[in-house]
C-alpha cells in the first residue's frame, strides 16, 4: 500500500498507542518534529526510528524546522545555537564570499546534527523578501531585502544541507516577506501590484525553482487572487508557483492548523488539495485533527507521487565533515564581522 498525501506531527516524546494505530491505518507520507517532541539525542533518535518502524518504511521522511536564530527546534544543552539568516545577509554585504561561506557552513553543521538523529529534511532555506512595515514573523529569519542576494544565500544554505545528506524545503513560496500579520493567528493580505511582486518577491524564488520541495505561504495576494491565500489558490499555484517561478518539485502547504486559514480542518484540507498542493502539512499533534486531515487527503499518486519520489531520490549520502573545524570557521566568520551576538 502507498502513502496518503499528508505529513503529520505527533504529540510528545514517544508515540501513544492511538498514534501508532493512526499511523498504521492512515499511512502519512512523512512526519514533522517540534520542541514538544525533543528532549535528548537518544530520545529523538528513538522517536524517529519508531515513526519509521510503525509506518514500515526506512525511507519515510522526517522533517524539522531548524533554521537557527529563533526558529530552532533543537537547542542547548544538547545541540548548539546557530545564527539567524540576517547574520549571513549582513556578512554578505561586507564580503559576499564570506557571507555565502558562513551560510553554507551553518547549514552543513545543522545537517550533521540532523543526520545523527535520523532526520532527513530541514524546512530551510527561506527566500522571503521582507519590506518595511511587515510583521516580524519573518524578521531576522530573512537573508536580506534584495532578491538576488536572498537567492544566493538560500542557494548556499541548500548546498550545505545537501552536502550533509539532508533535503531542503524552500519556503514560503511565493513569498511571505510582505505579510502584515503572523499567519499562526490571522490571514495577511498583500495589495502590491503583480509587476512589483514579480520583480521582488517572486524573483527571489525563481533561481531556486530546482529545489526538490517547497512550502506555501498562507498569504493573500489581492492582485492575483483576492479570495484565497496562496496555499488554497489554484490561480497562484498554477500561474505563479508553477508558472512565473517555475517550481516543479513537491509542493506542501504550510501548517493546515494555522488560524490564517478559514473553515474546519477538513475544509481547509480539501481546499489545499483542490488548489494543487501535492502534500498537506499538519503540525500540532492533535489526534482528532490528524484524523480529519487523513480522511480528506487522497492516496499519493500521479504527478504528486512522481514529485515525492523524485524528491526523496535526490538525497545523497553525507560528505565527510570535520565538525570542530567547521564550527570554528563559522564562528570566525561571524566574529570577524562583529555579529557574534546577532
Amino acid at each position: 500500500m502507498g502513502s496518503r498525501a499528508f505529513i503529520t506531527g505527533v504529540s510528545g516524546l514517544e508515540l501513544s498507542a492511538a498514534e501508532r494505530e493512526f499511523i498504521r491505518q492512515e499511512r502519512p507520507w512523512g512526519f514533522i518534529l517540534f520542541k514538544r517532541n525533543i528532549e535528548t539525542p537518544v530520545q529523538v533518535a528513538q522517536l524517529v526510528q519508531e515513526l519509521r518502524n510503525v509506518i514500515g518504511s526506512a525511507e519515510a521522511p522526517v522533517l524539522i524546522d531548524q533554521e537557527g536564530g529563533r526558529v530552532q527546534r533543537l537547542g542547548p544543552p544538547h545541540w548548539p545555537v546557530y545564527p539567524p539568516g540576517a547574520v549571513f545577509g549582513a556578512l554578505y554585504d561586507l564580503d559576499r564570499a564570506a557571507g555565502l561561506s558562513a551560510a553554507r557552513l551553518s547549514a552543513r553543521l545543522i545537517a550533521a546534527d540532523l543526520t545523527e538523529l535520523g532526520i532527513t529534511v530541514d524546512c530551510l532555506p527561506l527566500a522571503d523578501v521582507p519590506v518595511d512595515g511587515a510583521d516580524a514573523v519573518i524578521g531576522n529569519r530573512a537573508y536580506g531585502t534584495e532578491p538576488a542576494k536572498v537567492a544566493a544565500i538560500a542557494r548556499a544554505v541548500t548546498e550545505g544541507l545537501e552536502q550533509g545528506g539532508v533535503l531542503p524545503v524552500l519556503k514560503h513560496i511565493p513569498g511571505h516577506g510582505r505579510a502584515t500579520a503572523d499567519t499562526h493567528f490571522r490571514l495577511p493580505e498583500v495589495d502590491t501590484p503583480r509587476g512589483e511582486l514579480e520583480r521582488t518577491d517572486f524573483a527571489a524564488f525563481q533561481p531556486l525553482a530546482d529545489l526538490p520541495m517547497a512550502m506555501t505561504a498562507h498569504v493573500v495576494f489581492s492582485a492575483l487572487d483576492p479570495a484565497h491565500p496562496a496555499t488554497t489558490s489554484a490561480t497562484i499555484i498554477e500561474q505563479v508557483i508553477r508558472g512565473v517561478i517555475g517550481f516543479q518539485g513537491l509542493l506542501m502547504s504550510d501548517d493546515v492548523s494555522m488560524n490564517a486559514l478559514a473553515g474546519s480542518i477538513a475544509e481547509r484540507t480539501r481546499d489545499i488539495v483542490a488548489a494543487g498542493c501535492d502534500m498537506v502539512l499538519h503540525c500540532n499533534g492533535k489526534l482528532d485533527e490528524m484524523r480529519e486531515v487523513a480522511r480528506e487527503t487522497p492516496e499519493l499518486s500521479g504527478k504528486a507521487l512522481e514529485r515525492a519520489s523524485r524528491a526523496l531520490a535526490s538525497r545523497g549520502a553525507p560528505q565527510p565533515l570535520d565538525r570542530e573545524a567547521a564550527r570554528a570557521e563559522l564562528d570566525a566568520l561571524i566574529n570577524r564581522a562583529g555579529m557574534a551576538g546577532a
